[in-house]
């Protein structure tokens, strides 16, 4: 993996979450390659769902400037995603939903020329056998429909998540890590090419 700054982002994070251990295992393998990793907790965003009239009354929240300013400041993208009813999770959807209410006349951008040809990466996590692959697969149709985001092919389902990790939050089976690490092999070649072009 080329070294790029890759923000990655876990669509959970409560207590316990298989989506943000795995982050967590991502974030490393990023790091040993020497990238700038910057783990970004939705959550502290303390967004409220979204509704049009909080928008007219009292505009975008500063917090969804704060993610769309981590997206300009950084090359590329890594979404970790559990399942809910099929279906990327609400703390997810809505911060994306109010990052694409930014005008594109704000200052530092709107939401969705933060996100614009912007490289990013899908892993997901469930105590499933599917390993959250449904949601994972929405999520890419999402991002590349909505926010014009550029989605490497590769990607990687962590099933069984609750038997995944050891004690110390790796994962057990050396070839879950390769997969981990291909995806964001995949993602950081691209950034590093997009920034050479």
């Amino acid at each position: 993996m080329k070294p790029i700054r890759l923000l990655i982002i876990s669509g959970s994070e409560r207590t316990g979450s298989f989506s943000r251990r795995l982050a967590r295992v991502a974030a490393a393998a990023a790091r040993q390659d020497g990238c700038d990793v910057t783990e970004f907790d939705l959550r502290a965003l303390a967004l409220p769902l979204y509704d049009g009239d909080i928008e007219r009354d009292a505009g975008v929240p500063a917090a969804a400037l704060h993610l769309r300013d981590a997206l300009r400041a950084h090359d590329a993208l890594l979404l970790v995603t559990p399942e809910y009813n099929a279906f990327p999770t609400p703390l997810l959807l809505n911060a994306f939903d109010w990052l694409s209410r930014i005008p594109a006349n704000s200052p530092g951008g709107g939401g969705r020329d933060a996100t614009a040809n912007k490289p990013a990466a899908l892993l997901s996590a469930s105590p499933g056998p599917l390993g959250g692959l449904r949601s994972m697969n929405l999520l890419r149709q999402y991002l590349g429909g909505a926010f014009a985001m550029i989605c490497v092919p590769q990607q990687f389902a962590l099933g069984h998540a609750g038997e995944a990790f050891d004690e110390a939050g790796a994962l057990k089976e050396a070839r879950s890590q390769q997969s981990v690490e291909g995806v964001l092999t995949a993602v950081g070649d691209l950034a590093a090419a997009l920034k050479a072009g």
